[in-house]
């Protein structure tokens, strides 16, 4: 679907972007109301205006897999229809009840409709996404009152603020209503993504996750060191490099054996969940940690290098296992998960396009199974292969 051409002498989409950019630095400037990017970059959560706008030229000259991979977003599915969700918006979020999937189902349209919106210009899709966003801002609580809930925060979190550092690209938005959704990510997410979760190592990479995106869309210097220092505690005590030892993590209770569910061998890659359920949860932790990576990518700090080894690590060994149907003497149980997720588009892009390092099995990986079957949107983990694929 490709944009009509605009008219001769009339400033590009992305010029326009830029101008609206511009206004909201000023305007945060003059207001004191925490918008003032100090620095940031914007888009740069997950998305940045470099990968956007290479996707949106391959569709529009309707290139693959990225032409496929918008039409399947746009097309009506029978599970979740997001390319034309609208907005449901609530006062509160009860982690055990329909409202926690009615925010799942909510945050995930916003975004599909940012990435429809964005790639062809089509301004229904805006303002279906800005309704959606617009509607959770009256948020007051999570009332599950469980640990569960800072998980459901980060899974949702970690999406509406994509798709709202997406969207504050549109003129159509107003700051005043911008504000607002900042205020509300503050007031109800904050106390939830701050603490990190004493369970398995997932939800807090998770949260994180979420928090790296928050804290991007909210101009946040404060909590976005926050989230770095986070993740630089939690992938060491996650991902196993040799010769370790592993270090210790809040929830491990001093004993990292029983932590990793028993690992047979402690080999480069192996993750804190690999065996606990043969890389179900592991696909949720290694996707939140790359989100996380690339969104501080994306606003020039550079947490790749410094993990890359325990990244690419992981990325192999958990493609060899998902490809064979064997974990590889990693674990007691040997049969690897069936279940797979399109969490491997932003690791891979990072480390094979743009560093040059092979990552073979991860690559095979993605051609012959992520992207013939994997679902698209699950939770945080949301059409990487639309935006995050290079080949």
């Amino acid at each position: 679907m490709t944009p009509a051409p605009g008219e001769v002498g009339k400033p590009s989409q992305r010029d326009r972007h830029a101008l609206v950019a511009l206004a909201f630095l000023l305007w945060g400037c003059a207001s004191g109301s925490g918008g003032a990017p100090r620095g940031f970059v914007h888009p740069g959560a997950l998305n940045a205006y470099q990968d956007l706008d290479f996707v949106k030229e391959k569709i529009r000259t309707g290139q693959q897999p990225w032409a496929g991979e918008l039409d399947r977003l746009t097309r009506a599915r029978d599970d979740r229809d997001d390319a034309h969700r609208s907005p449901h918006g609530a006062t509160t979020i009860n982690s055990n009840a329909d409202d926690a999937t009615v925010s799942r189902d909510d945050a995930s349209g916003a975004y599909a409709q940012a990435l429809i919106w964005y790639y062809s210009g089509d301004e229904q899709y805006g303002r279906r996404a800005i309704a959606i966003l617009n509607s959770w801002a009256n948020l007051k609580a999570f009332t599950g009152g469980n640990d569960q809930e800072r998980l459901q925060a980060g899974w949702v979190g970690a999406v509406f603020a994509n798709a709202a550092e997406i969207m504050r690209l549109d003129p159509g938005w107003s700051p005043a209503d911008i504000a607002k959704l900042q205020a509300m990510f503050k007031r109800v997410f904050y106390p939830l993504l701050n603490t990190a979760s004493p369970g398995n190592g997932n939800v807090d990479l998770t949260q994180i996750d979420a928090m790296m995106a928050i804290t991007v869309f909210n101009d946040d210097r404060t909590e976005f060191d926050l989230g770095l220092r986070r993740l630089r505690a939690r992938v060491p005590a996650y991902i196993y490099l040799s010769p370790g030892p592993v270090p210790p993590i809040d929830g491990d209770h001093g004993n990292v054996d029983e932590f990793w569910s028993h690992p047979a061998r402690w080999v480069d890659g192996v993750m804190q969940e690999t065996c606990r359920d043969n890389g179900h949860h592991a696909q949720f932790g290694l996707g939140s940690a790359l989100h996380a990576a690339e969104t501080a990518w994306n606003q020039g700090v550079d947490v790749y290098t410094e993990m890359g080894p325990r990244f690419t690590a992981a990325l192999e060994l958990l493609a060899t296992q998902l490809l064979t149907g064997s974990m590889q003497g990693t674990c007691q149980a040997d049969r690897a998960t069936d279940d797979l997720y399109d969490t491997w588009e932003v690791g891979y892009h990072h480390y094979h396009d743009r560093k040059g390092l092979a990552l073979p099995q991860t690559g095979l990986l993605i051609r012959t199974k992520i992207r013939p079957k994997a679902p698209r949107a699950v939770w945080n983990l949301a059409w990487e292969t639309l935006t995050h694929a290079r080949e």
